[in-house]
């Protein structure tokens, strides 16, 4: 436990932080996970749905959640499943 007072604030930052990362990584996984369902199932909207999914990486990479070799490599692989729809 931290004694200084700045220590004790930064525990408490520490905290709200690690718990909007989590919200956000978590909703980024739901977010793919729903994108390659609908490429599979070549769902009407699934154009849309990638669009959102890509911006939704680019979004976590400007908040550090990832990294941006990571996104690039999750936008090529929805890309290409939807290249392979039309």
């Amino acid at each position: 436990m931290p004694n200084i007072k700045s220590a004790k604030k930064r525990v408490a930052v520490v905290a709200r932080k690690t718990e909007i990362n989590k919200r956000r990584r978590s909703e980024l996984k739901t977010v793919l996970k729903n994108t390659h369902q609908a490429l599979d199932s070549s769902v009407d909207n699934a154009a849309e749905q990638a669009k959102y999914a890509q911006k939704k990486l680019d979004q976590a990479v400007g908040a550090g959640l990832i990294h941006k070799n990571k996104a690039s490599r999750q936008k090529a692989q929805i890309a290409k499943k939807l290249n392979q729809l039309d």
